[in-house]
C-alpha cells in the first residue's frame, strides 16, 4: 500500500501565499478595470439626487443618458465663498469640502433665463455615520423645495428611515426663516408634532427610535444653511 505524500508546513505556507497573491492580482485588476464605471455611477447618483430635490425628475429610475441630459440642460452650477461672493473660474463639481471648506458649491435650477430654485449639499455626523444629502430652496430662498439623503450608515428601520420618501416629503413647503428674517432651519421634532405645536412651519415629524440620528440632522442642516446665508441674503436683497 502506497504511503500518502507528506504535506509540510512550508508547502502549506507556500500554497496559501500563492492563492493570496493570485486573489490580490485579480481584485486589483477588477478594481482598476471598473474604476471609471464606478466613478461614473457615483456622478450619476449625485446628479440624480440634485435633479430630484430641484424637482426636475420624480424618479431615480431614469436612464443615465436622460439624467446627464436633464442636468446639463437645466442646472447651472457656481461657487460662492463664506462672505457670499460668487467666484469666477471654479465649478461646483470640482469642489471638495475636505480640501476647500471655505468654498461652497451651488446648483441652481434654470427655467429659461430665470433661476427658480437653489440646491446645496449638506452633510454631517449622525448616530453611526456621516450623512450626506442635498437640500433645495425655492427662489425665495426661504421655502424648502426638497431634501434628500443619499449616503449614510444609520440603522435600518430606525435612523435609516431618513432616506425614505415619507420622511423627506415632509420637508417640502417648510420655511427656514422666522418673522425677523433669521435662519431657524427646519427642525425634526421628537415623535409626532402636537396639534398645538408652536411654529409648525419650521418643523417636521421625527422618526421613532432615531432621536440621536435626527439630532445630528438638525445640527448639520442648520449649520449648512447658516454657512450659505450670506449668499442667500444677497440674492434675496437683489430680488426685493
Amino acid at each position: 500500500m502506497a504511503s500518502k505524500p507528506r504535506i509540510t508546513k512550508a508547502y502549506t505556507l507556500g500554497f496559501a501565499a500563492a492563492v493570496t497573491m493570485v486573489c490580490s492580482v485579480l481584485l486589483a485588476s477588477a478594481a482598476t478595470l471598473l474604476k471609471d464605471r464606478q466613478e461614473q455611477n457615483v456622478q450619476l447618483d449625485i446628479k440624480c439626487n440634485i435633479l430630484t430635490v430641484l424637482g426636475l425628475t420624480e424618479s431615480k429610475a431614469v436612464e443615465a443618458e436622460k439624467i446627464f441630459s436633464l442636468y446639463n440642460d437645466n442646472v447651472k452650477t457656481f461657487v460662492v465663498d463664506l462672505d457670499g461672493k460668487r467666484l469666477t473660474g471654479r465649478k461646483a463639481e470640482d469642489i471638495d469640502p475636505k480640501v476647500e471648506p471655505d468654498l461652497l458649491p451651488v446648483y441652481a435650477r434654470k427655467d429659461g433665463d430665470k433661476i427658480t430654485a437653489y440646491c446645496v449639499p449638506t452633510q454631517g455626523k449622525a448616530l453611526w455615520s456621516t450623512v450626506k444629502g442635498y437640500i433645495a430652496l425655492e427662489s425665495d430662498l426661504n421655502t424648502v423645495k426638497g431634501i434628500t439623503f443619499y449616503s449614510h450608515g444609520e440603522t435600518p428601520g430606525l435612523g435609516g428611515e431618513i432616506d425614505k420618501e415619507w420622511f423627506t416629503e415632509a420637508f417640502k413647503g417648510k420655511t427656514i426663516l422666522n418673522e425677523s428674517g433669521e435662519i431657524v432651519s427646519v427642525t425634526i421634532v421628537k415623535g409626532k408634532m402636537r396639534e398645538d405645536e408652536q411654529n409648525p412651519e419650521h418643523k417636521v415629524d421625527g422618526i421613532s427610535g432615531a432621536t440621536l440620528t435626527t439630532k445630528g440632522l438638525n445640527q448639520f442642516i442648520k449649520a449648512t444653511l447658516d454657512k450659505y446665508e450670506p449668499y442667500f441674503k444677497t440674492v434675496r436683497g437683489e430680488a426685493s
